[in-house]
């Protein structure tokens, strides 16, 4: 049963609603790709896919307006798959649940994937329309945006003739995007050696931390939002100067890079039960009150697990392991290094712990480095390389991204602030933004490109209570059309 029938613009929201029907997290775009590969074949579109399931459809220009110069449109079609956790949803193999309140579209319990499920959307409706005015079009989906624009860092954008490029990425309508940082995943992996638990009396327990507001680590990483793998360090750091004897066995934190983690958990063996309840009891006090205007509903808890058979109840790391892995969680920098002198507001360079895993002789954290300035952005990697080092482990970098840079003379972002006014008979908001988009990378790889990102209004991406606002999805998609009528 159709959720958003009924609401305009109706080929648009058909669309949004049948992306949110099949499954397409980062890593997990084969079906979505193929999806909108057969949407071109049966309409007589030229289109392409490349291995990494990248698509490219071309739309010749309509009311003459065949010989126009090319448009690029420009959109990713992964989605963060984040859930609450009382959801139960199987993000590999079920659909979205889309429930619609006042205006609001949001998903029961899990990410909405309007980031950027709607820019796919008002794609193939315009696609999929004859009476639309419009030049030639180049509509480009890419994959793995996400976790580090894996897609457009892969595309061969030789293929690509236009030199407009129109990416709908954003989530607030008035705002025209016409720069933004670069950035790199980094991944500390800290060995660690296991021994027998041996010792009588110590019991098995669970750490957990959870609670937390998380969201996007560009868009909201100035928000001041607790990071729930940094508290958990911080955790560790207490309890273990109470009680020596605690040892990690295995801990786990976040899902994205790029999403402030909302839980993670730590198993730990420990002795003095009583006096790691009290200090854990007393940190969550503390973190409430630093953190009371953010995440005001931050739960530390110990929970006893029945010692058994289970290798995660009778292995541990050692002292050495359980020292330095904790030396990493808590010494690691996160959050806001440097705020923009250049533009007020504005964050220059930051990160974000958003994983943390245990896996086979080593223990992964896993940054989002960001920064608008290239040297800005190397310090703060090999600040992590050389701690990382330091520990005994060894740091890796991938999905590096250049940085969007503006563009003094822009053709493009002067008809999009000129149709802006004539329409809401006010001006946009030109700015910069410390989220990266994939602007830089496809500037970066055709030369003389003049591009903007926009979009509807979306809040709270990347975390469970994401939603988009029916009416400015409306709004930006009339503007859409507008800026290709003038293009």
């Amino acid at each position: 049963m159709s959720v958003l029938q009924g609401y305009e613009p109706e080929k648009v929201f058909y669309y949004f609603e049948q992306i949110a029907s099949i499954p397409h997290g980062s890593r997990d775009t084969k079906r979505i790709s193929d999806y909108i590969c057969l949407f071109a074949e049966r309409r007589g579109l030229e289109y392409y896919q490349d291995s990494k399931n990248n698509v490219i459809i071309r739309k010749n220009g309509t009311n003459n307006n065949e010989d126009s110069k090319p448009v690029i449109l420009q959109g990713h079609i992964d989605m963060v798959c984040e859930k609450e956790d009382w959801c139960d949803i199987d993000f590999t193999s079920d659909g979205l649940s889309l429930k619609v309140n006042d205006g609001i579209i949001t998903a029961d319990g899990t990410t909405l994937g309007g980031d950027d499920g709607i820019a796919v959307a008002y794609m193939l409706a315009i696609l999929d329309s004859d009476d639309i005015p419009h030049p030639p079009l180049e509509c480009v989906f890419t994959v793995d945006e996400e976790i580090g624009m894996l897609g457009a860092a892969a595309l061969d954008m030789s293929r690509l003739k236009g030199k407009y490029l129109l990416n709908i990425d954003s989530e607030d309508e008035g705002h025209i995007l016409v720069s933004c940082a670069g950035g790199a995943t980094v991944k500390a992996h800290i060995p660690y050696n296991m021994e027998i638990n041996e010792s009588a009396g110590r019991k098995l327990i669970r750490l957990t931390v959870s609670g937390l507001a998380g969201g996007h680590s560009g868009v909201e990483i100035d928000k001041g939002r607790a990071n729930s793998n940094v508290i958990l360090g911080r955790a560790l750091n207490r309890l273990k100067t109470i009680d020596p004897t605690l040892r990690i066995v295995s801990l786990n934190g976040g899902l994205k890079d790029n999403a402030i983690p909302r839980s993670s958990t730590a198993f730990i063996l420990i002795n003095d039960i009583t006096g790691v309840t009290f200090a854990l009891k007393e940190l969550e006090k503390e973190l409430n009150n630093v953190f009371k205007n953010t995440d005001p509903d931050i739960k530390l808890t110990l929970e006893n697990m029945e010692l058994g058979g289970n290798i995660i109840s009778n292995r541990n790391m050692d002292n050495d392991s359980t020292e330095r892995v904790i030396t990493a969680l808590y010494n690691m920098p996160n959050g806001i290094i440097r705020m923009s002198f250049d533009t007020p507001g504005l964050v220059e360079t930051s990160l974000n712990l958003g994983i943390l895993e245990t896996s086979d002789g080593d223990v992964s954290l896993t940054f989002s480095v960001r920064s608008s300035v290239e040297s800005e952005k190397n310090e703060l990697i090999n600040r992590i390389k050389n701690l990382t080092a330091y520990l005994g482990g060894i740091a890796t970098i991938s999905g590096e991204y250049p940085a969007w840079e503006y563009k003094k003379d822009s053709r493009l972002r002067d008809i999009m602030a000129e149709t802006f006014t004539e329409i809401y008979g006010h001006p946009p908001i030109i700015e910069s933004i410390h989220a990266g988009v994939e602007c830089g990378l496809f500037a970066g790889k055709i030369p003389g490109l003049d591009a903007v990102s926009f979009g509807p209004d979306m809040k709270d991406i990347h975390t469970p209570k994401e939603s988009m606002d029916i009416e400015s999805v409306r709004r930006t998609w009339e503007y859409l059309l507008k800026v290709l009528e003038r293009l």
